[in-house]
């Protein structure tokens, strides 16, 4: 099924037993499967309640048991515009835009945001490191010091100070793996490299000190003399995400939670490596994945 506007998504989607046979199709390509028992002998179906019995453990069950939806008293349609509004929104949406584009309150907005960002994280696990020729750069997100209230100033320098580093690599096939780091030091960049590419990945580089002799094919281009490509030698690919990073920083979210960073991390991460992909097959990737995560509100509010 193509749905390649919110519109036709709607058109495709008019009510909860729609959204529930898609869903069901995305989550049991191969015939349903009791999420309680694990069993799939046999299942009851209750056509008129949306609800299935499994005849092994005799509970019932829907098919939001044991996915993001689970307890959520949002009609799934509700969900499904969510989720194509995350997708579709190259620099993301806001929880303000999303209460007001699918009405519901601004906290209701968030919290689903939470979850779809859960998801983001399953979707991105799930990818292999990167190889061939690849592409690695660190950035930082953050106010300037001389825009914060003077309680908030770090008064440790210029530059980087007060602001959170954040490494990423990008294989010139085009996906992406990003990650908050707690510095852009040797150890620290290695660490986070040796988990994201493979070691006989071709690596292009900044002129930062850091990346060389870590045992990998490199070459570097020196920004420092107004080097910025070599032949093949660049970090333009890179350099394309944090530019939209950061406009999704600046001009829709404005501010980034630090304990949350790498949740929206992972929505920007998923959604570039869409890139390829048409918007309804974004959506599906999105809803396919929904299982196996349980994210309460309490955990999502609490300290990390």
């Amino acid at each position: 099924m193509k749905y390649e506007s919110l519109l036709q998504l709607l058109e495709a989607f008019p009510d909860e037993a729609a959204c529930v046979r898609h869903l069901e199709q995305l989550r049991w390509p191969n015939g349903i499967i009791c999420p309680l028992c694990g069993e799939s002998r046999k299942i009851h179906r209750y056509q008129t309640r949306l609800l299935y019995k499994c005849a092994d453990c005799g509970k019932q069950f829907s098919v939001r048991k044991g996915t993001i939806f689970e307890e959520s008293r949002l009609p799934l349609k509700k969900w499904f515009a969510a989720s194509w509004l995350v997708t579709t929104h190259r620099k993301g949406i806001s929880s303000h835009q999303l209460a007001r584009e699918i009405g519901v309150t601004q906290k209701t907005a968030w919290f689903m945001l939470g979850r779809l960002r859960e998801v983001t994280q399953n979707i991105n696990e799930a990818g292999t490191p990167l190889d061939g020729e690849v592409e690695a750069d660190e950035t930082y997100l953050g106010g300037k010091e001389k825009n914060k209230h003077a309680s908030q100033r770090k008064h440790q320098g210029r530059g980087t100070v007060g602001k959170q580093p954040v490494a990423g690599v990008r294989a010139r096939t085009g996906e992406v793996r990003v990650e908050a780091v707690p510095d852009a030091s040797r150890p620290t960049l290695m660490y986070f490299l040796d988990r994201n590419i493979t070691y006989d990945s071709h690596l292009y580089t900044d002129g930062h000190p850091a990346y060389a002799m870590l045992g990998y094919a490199h070459e570097a281009v020196e920004h420092s003399v107004g080097e910025y490509v070599r032949g093949r030698v660049h970090t333009n690919g890179i350099e394309s995400f944090w530019a939209m990073l950061k406009r999704g920083y600046v001009g829709v979210f404005h501010h980034f939670t630090w304990k949350h960073l790498h949740r929206y991390l992972n929505e920007f991460e998923a959604r570039w490596n869409f890139g390829q992909m048409t918007n309804s097959q974004r959506v599906d990737v999105m809803l396919e994945s929904v299982s196996g995560l349980r994210l309460t509100y309490e955990r999502l509010i609490a300290d990390v």
